[in-house]
């Protein structure tokens, strides 16, 4: 269990929030897929982190867990899916460029 006593729930945010906008920073900014999937994971172990502490905070520590439990079932899945889809999408095209996906057909 977290003490937040300790450390204070500021910081936490304040981790989350870097956490979060650097996720976005790769998702938005870069054109290359592997970097926008890691971007993704970010933005999710973010997410993740929130769950966690606002559960502490509030007392429900047990539905923090499940639900965090179940955001890396998904978030696994989510994650290979994509990762076939970029390795099909470079052996197409030779390229991890997201300006590659206009000029697939069929």
């Amino acid at each position: 269990m977290l003490n937040l006593g300790v450390i204070g729930p500021k910081l936490y945010f304040t981790c989350i929030s870097i956490l979060a906008i650097t996720g976005l920073y790769y998702v938005i900014a870069t054109r290359n897929l592997i970097r926008m999937l890691i971007g993704l994971e970010l933005l999710s172990k973010a997410v993740m982190l929130l769950i966690i502490v606002v559960g502490n905070i509030t007392g429900r520590i047990a539905l923090a867990q499940s639900l965090a439990i179940t955001m890396i079932v998904i978030e696994v899945v989510v994650m290979v899916v994509a990762a076939g889809i970029i390795l099909t999408l470079y052996r197409k095209t030779g390229s991890i460029d997201a300006r590659e996906l206009t000029n697939l057909r069929g």
